[in-house]
């Protein structure tokens, strides 16, 4: 059985040509890029161009970008960072459905004694612009909203966002993982100071990710030690995966147009199909400005982990709206921070394509899915009792 994925926005196939591209740098050229010799020299050229192409996909500056091992530490850096170069201001902006990489990050400051808001959006998983206008004061160390939800692919106007922020003094950061190279990025035209990404979003491998500081932006590393990145990020360069993460940049950024068009016309055509095939479903999100890969349906009157399930039989991988975990039933903090009812957040399914995906694929979903619903709720009692 050859599966069909759709589950990009957990993590995505490393392109062929990106493990072609760092296999030489495990056996062959293994030097440390930072040795003084020829030997590690020629990986240090590698890095360099490495984090050229990262820079070029943002509209950066190469000395702008310093590489991680994953966008959860470069979510980190950027939010300990502000706190610390801002020392005297106790106050952090986030939204409500980020990504735990920056929540839980917030909710353990604030059990430490920082003063923590969390901006809401509204049905559609649009941010209150509203409410973060007048949240935002004199105290705020650092405002951090993601650039696209992972869940619903739902984009943040960050820009805007950005601007208001550094009128207070204070820091803007956006975890861009799910953003970057799959929408135009400038950051030289760009106020947002601190920007983060991971490799495996974007068909590099797991474990490299980077975080762009804006030049002139104060700047205290996470991890002290060597002088690695110029003294920021200290650490062995993972410089194989430094290279797969530049030559993943490089193509993200020659594939930009498809994203936009071919993979958009593929999500277009799943969410019209399931629209009209099944009765009592909504796409989360729906009226909002997303991400061309990645929808977000909702079922009403079955279980999402069902679905996947039987979704998996087939070889269809996709993944659920629900953090149905150790026997909890509560949805995901994205649905309820949207105000999705409880018969469909529990039901919502996230398809998340790439340029690997093909109208075959597509078929087969809009082939397979009607039928599994239905089956479902027909052996609920409490969709039967609705679908009456």
């Amino acid at each position: 059985m050859k599966e069909i994925y759709l589950d990009n926005n957990a993590t995505t196939k490393v392109d062929e040509a990106v493990f072609n591209e760092m296999k030489p740098y495990f056996c062959e050229l293994y030097g440390n890029p930072s040795s003084m010799h020829y030997f590690g020299g020629q990986v240090q050229s590698k890095t360099a161009e490495a984090r050229k192409r990262v820079a070029d996909l943002l509209g950066a500056s190469p000395d702008e970008i310093i590489f991680t091992a994953c966008g959860t530490e470069s979510d980190n850096t950027a939010i300990r960072s502000a706190l610390e170069v801002l020392p005297d201001r106790r106050h952090i902006i986030t939204s409500r459905i980020e990504h735990p990489a920056v929540l839980t990050q917030c909710r353990n400051l604030a059990a430490k004694g920082y003063r923590v808001t969390e901006i809401g959006v509204d049905g559609a998983g649009r941010l209150n612009m509203d409410e973060y206008q007048q949240a935002i004061d004199d105290d705020t160390a650092i405002v951090s909203f993601m650039w696209a939800n992972n869940e619903t692919g739902v984009i943040f106007p960050v820009e805007e966002a950005a601007i208001i922020a550094r009128q207070y003094g204070a820091q803007f950061h956006t975890d861009a993982v799910q953003a970057v190279g799959k929408i135009p990025i400038n950051m030289a035209a760009s106020k947002i100071d601190l920007l983060s990404l991971s490799g495996h979003k974007l068909h590099a491998p797991k474990g490299i990710g980077a975080l762009y500081v804006r030049k002139g932006t104060p700047f205290k590393p996470l991890l002290v030690g060597g002088h690695q990145e110029k003294s920021r990020r200290a650490g062995t360069e993972n410089a194989a995966a430094i290279i797969a993460l530049g030559k993943a940049c490089q193509l993200a950024g020659e594939f930009m147009e498809a994203e936009n068009t071919t993979v958009k016309a593929q999500r277009d055509r799943l969410e019209q199909a399931l629209m009209t095939a099944i009765p009592h479903a909504r796409i989360n999100g729906g009226g909002a400005d997303r991400l061309p890969n990645t929808t977000s349906i909702a079922f009403e009157f079955v279980e999402g982990e069902a679905i996947l399930l039987l979704l998996s039989e087939l070889g269809i991988c996709a993944s659920s709206g629900s953090a149905c975990t150790s026997g909890s039933l509560e949805p995901s903090h994205v649905l309820r921070a949207m105000g999705v009812p409880f018969t469909c957040a529990h039901g919502s399914i996230r398809f998340s394509l790439s340029r690997y995906t093909t109208d075959a694929e597509i078929d087969a979903v809009i082939k397979e899915l009607p039928p599994i619903i239905a089956r479902l709720r027909q052996m609920s009692p409490f969709g039967r009792e609705f679908l009456k």
